[in-house]
C-alpha cells in the first residue's frame, strides 16, 4: 500500500487544544492574564530546554497541558465498509488574471468518498495552578461550557463529512496532591478527562468531469436490422460517402448478398449531435471553428475554455470521423499565436488511408506528381524528369480528331488519347494512361493518391476525384481529445 497520511489525529488535537485556549484569570492586581496552552507529550529534548537544563527549575504555572491517553475502535458506529457516496461539484469559473470569480461555470468534479472508520478518543486536559483561587477561576469558565458536552470541527471542508464532532466531559479529578501534602510546595494539578468520537477516512477519490462532446444515435446498425423494417428499400441508394444509407442499388436481395459487409462503418441512419454545434474546417495542416456558417468566428482559446480538461500544445488531439473510413484520422494541434482562430494540426501518418498502389509497366507506384487541366497546361513546359505521373483534370485529344495537341504527342507525334480523371504516365517516348477513371468501379474500391508537388491527399469515389479527408466536418464527425 502506497504511504498516506493526512494528520487527521492531529487535526482532532489541534481543535482540542484551541477549545483550551483563551482562558483568563484575574491576578492579586486584579490584572486579566491569559493561561498558555501546550500539548502534554513533551520529549525529553523540550523538557530541558523548558528548565533551562537545570533540574531544580520547575514548570510555570497556571498553564493548560493537554495530551492524548487513549485511542479504541468504536464498534457501536461500524457501518458497511463497501460504501461510496458520491457528490458532484460544479465550480464558479476563476479569472487568475483579475482574481476574481466569474458568473460562468468553471470546472466540475465528481468526489466519491469512502466509509471512514469510527473510533474513541480519550484525551486529559492537566490544570496546573499555583493557588486555589486560580483553580476556581479557571475551572468555572471551562466547566461552564459542557452540558455534558461541546461541538467542535475539524476542517471547513465542505465535502469532509467527518468534520464535526463532540467533545464529551467523562471524568473530573479535583486535585493531583495528597492529604496531608508535607512540606513539599508541588503545583496542585486538576484533571479534566474528555472522549470524543472521531473518524479516520481513507482517500477519496476525485474525478474531473468531461463535457459530453458527441452523442451518436443509430438508426439501424446492421443489413439484419433494415432487414426487418417494412422500408421499401428500393428508395435508397449507395451514398458511403455521407454514410446515410447502406443498402446499394438492387433492393432488397442485394442487401442479403453483402450481409458480410462491416457494417461498423456503414450505418442507415446517424443523428450526431455535438458540443456547442461546431464545425469543423480542414484544410491541410490548418483547422478552423466554423459556428453559423461563419469560418473563424469562434478563436480556439475561447472554445477551450468551457471544457475541464487544460489544452496541452502538442499533446491535445482532434479525431475525425468518416463514414468511408472505418479508423478516425488523428493529429495533434496547436494554437497558432498569431491568429488564434487557426489551430495547427499535425497528422498521424498511421491513421490516414493509405495510398492506393497503380501499376504500370514501369513499376508500381502510390502517388503522383502534377494535377494538370491539359487545356490550360503544357506538360513539356514543366520541366519534366524521369517518368512523372500525371493527373489529369479534363480530356486530352480524341480518337475522332485526325491531329490532337502538339504538347501532349508522343515522340513518334502519334496522338495520346485520354479523359478526364485519368493519371497517365510518360515513359520517355510515349505517353500510358495507369489509371482509367472510367474503368474504375469506385463504389467498389475507394482508389487514394497523393500529389507529390502539394503533399494533399485525394481519393477517386463517384468517378470524381475528391479530396480525401479534408474539408468542412459537421458537428458530430469531429471531437477533441485531451
Amino acid at each position: 500500500m502506497q504511504h498516506f497520511y493526512d494528520g487527521q489525529i492531529r487535526r482532532y488535537i489541534t481543535q482540542l487544544i484551541r477549545m483550551m485556549s483563551g482562558f483568563k484569570y484575574k491576578d492579586g492586581k486584579k490584572q486579566e492574564v491569559v493561561v498558555p496552552v501546550m500539548y502534554g507529550d513533551i520529549t525529553r529534548q523540550v523538557g530541558s530546554i523548558l528548565r533551562d537544563n537545570s533540574e531544580n527549575k520547575i514548570q510555570s504555572a497556571p498553564r493548560i497541558g493537554v495530551y492524548l491517553t487513549g485511542l479504541a475502535l468504536d464498534r457501536d458506529r461500524i457501518s458497511d465498509s463497501s460504501y461510496v457516496n458520491k457528490v458532484n461539484i460544479r465550480e464558479r469559473a476563476f479569472d487568475a488574471d483579475g482574481n476574481e470569480y466569474l458568473n460562468t461555470e468553471g470546472k466540475n468534479y465528481t468526489v466519491e468518498r469512502l466509509m471512514p472508520t469510527p473510533y474513541t478518543l480519550t484525551v486529559n486536559v492537566d490544570i496546573w495552578t499555583t493557588n486555589t483561587d486560580q483553580k476556581l477561576q479557571i475551572l468555572e469558565q471551562i466547566l461552564m461550557l459542557f452540558n455534558p458536552s461541546l461541538e467542535i470541527q475539524t476542517t471547513d471542508n465542505y465535502l469532509d463529512w467527518t468534520s464535526l464532532s463532540v467533545v464529551n466531559l467523562d471524568d473530573i479529578v479535583w486535585s493531583s496532591q495528597s492529604i496531608p501534602r508535607g512540606t513539599e510546595s508541588e503545583i496542585d494539578v486538576a484533571t479534566l478527562t474528555f472522549t470524543t468520537p472521531i473518524y479516520i477516512s481513507p482517500p477519496t477519490k476525485v474525478k474531473r468531469l468531461g463535457v459530453v462532446t458527441d452523442i451518436v444515435n443509430r438508426v439501424f446498425n446492421s443489413v439484419d436490422d433494415l432487414l426487418e423494417t417494412d422500408l421499401d428499400t428500393t428508395e435508397f441508394k449507395s451514398d458511403i460517402q455521407t454514410g446515410l444509407y447502406i443498402t446499394p442499388t438492387g433492393g432488397i436481395e442485394r442487401a442479403r448478398s453483402l450481409k458480410n459487409w462491416d457494417t461498423s462503418v456503414t450505418t442507415l441512419g446517424i443523428a450526431n449531435t455535438s458540443y456547442q454545434n461546431h464545425e469543423l474546417l480542414v484544410l491541410n495542416n490548418t483547422l478552423k471553428l466554423v459556428k453559423r456558417g461563419v469560418v473563424g468566428g469562434t478563436t480556439w482559446p475561447e472554445f477551450f475554455k468551457s471544457f475541464p480538461a487544460t489544452f496541452e500544445p502538442g499533446v491535445t488531439s482532434v479525431r475525425l470521423k468518416r463514414a468511408d473510413w472505418r479508423y478516425e484520422i488523428i493529429g495533434t494541434i496547436a494554437i497558432n499565436q498569431s491568429d488564434e482562430s487557426i489551430a495547427i494540426v499535425n497528422w498521424d501518418e498511421d491513421t490516414i488511408p493509405t495510398d492506393t498502389v497503380i501499376t504500370s509497366g514501369l513499376g508500381d507506384r502510390s502517388k503522383i506528381d502534377y494535377i494538370i487541366d491539359p487545356t490550360k497546361s503544357n506538360p513539356q513546359e514543366l520541366g519534366l524528369t524521369g517518368n512523372p505521373r500525371i493527373l489529369l483534370l479534363g480530356p486530352i485529344g480524341d480518337i475522332d480528331n485526325e491531329d490532337g495537341a502538339d504538347a501532349w504527342k508522343n515522340l513518334d507525334n502519334t496522338d495520346f488519347v485520354a479523359d478526364a480523371n485519368d493519371i497517365v504516365e510518360w515513359d520517355g517516348s510515349k505517353w500510358s494512361i495507369v489509371f482509367d477513371a472510367s474503368d474504375n468501379d469506385s463504389s467498389v474500391e475507394v482508389v487514394y493518391t497523393t500529389n507529390l508537388n502539394t503533399g494533399v491527399q485525394y481519393k477517386f469515389q463517384d468517378n470524381e476525384w475528391l479530396l480525401s479527408f479534408e474539408g468542412e466536418y459537421p458537428n458530430g464527425a469531429w471531437r477533441i481529445e485531451f
